[in-house]
């Protein structure tokens, strides 16, 4: 039995989801969150690493966010598509942690696999609630689902103050050497050119809008609710 999370993120590599909201994660472990990460793929295209060297990248990262768990559903990397199969197994993984939140890939980004993971994700948290869908294993009702940025930025709802968590994010992302450390035999990618430096500059704009050292933005396809303006 699997223990249900407040918070399952997905991305379709492992560093995706710490890209996008590292520092979000890491404030609400800090908090007693039970967050979980779940990859899509092994990331078996990546021009630099191999795939059992990313598995321990994303394991020292979790270690470092504070995970309840982690997953990957060795789908294929640069092979996602709105597919019945992909459907049904990021579903299962779903009623399997019974989370309240889900977060996802904003459905806009240079890369296709992020665009995909998006479009399953959507697909997934609609099916995950329908009785007659797997019928097998328990619906589950996804509270809210909201979309963090990778590559590219658009205009947000709401952002997260993380500053104080701002070194562990740092640290998490450090973790993925063979994909942000350029050094003798690595291929040069957008990656290992002062990616990082970027993500860090991006989350200082972000907080900028609010006078925050640093912030995450996310984006949500129905209205938030206000109980009331303080």
């Amino acid at each position: 039995m699997s223990e249900s999370l407040d918070i399952l993120i997905f991305g379709a590599h492992a560093d995706d989801a710490e890209i996008g909201m590292a520092g979000t994660i890491a404030k609400h472990t800090a908090a007693g969150f039970k967050v979980g990460i779940c990859d899509l793929t092994y990331a078996e295209m990546s021009s630099n690493g191999s795939v059992e060297l990313r598995v321990q990248e994303a394991d020292q990262a979790a270690r470092i966010l504070g995970l309840t768990a982690r997953a990957n559903l060795g789908l294929p990397d640069r092979g996602l598509f709105v597919t019945p199969s992909h459907i049904e197994l990021i579903t299962q993984e779903i009623r399997k942690f019974k989370p309240r939140i889900v977060f996802a890939p904003y459905w806009q980004d240079r890369h296709p696999d992020h665009i995909a993971c998006s479009a399953l994700v959507q697909e997934a948290v609609f099916n995950a609630k329908l009785r007659k869908y797997l019928p097998e294993t328990d619906p589950v009702n996804v509270e809210q689902m909201y979309f963090y940025f990778i590559n590219d930025v658009y205009e947000a709802d709401f952002i997260v103050n993380v500053t104080d968590y701002y070194e562990t994010k740092t640290a998490a992302l450090s973790a993925y050497r063979s994909q942000f450390v350029a050094g003798q035999g690595t291929v040069a990618t957008p990656l290992n050119q002062g990616y990082v430096e970027r993500v860090e500059a991006r989350d200082r704009l972000m907080g900028q809008k609010r006078m925050l050292p640093y912030a995450e933005g996310f984006v949500s396809k129905l209205p938030l609710v206000v109980d009331r303006f303080n």
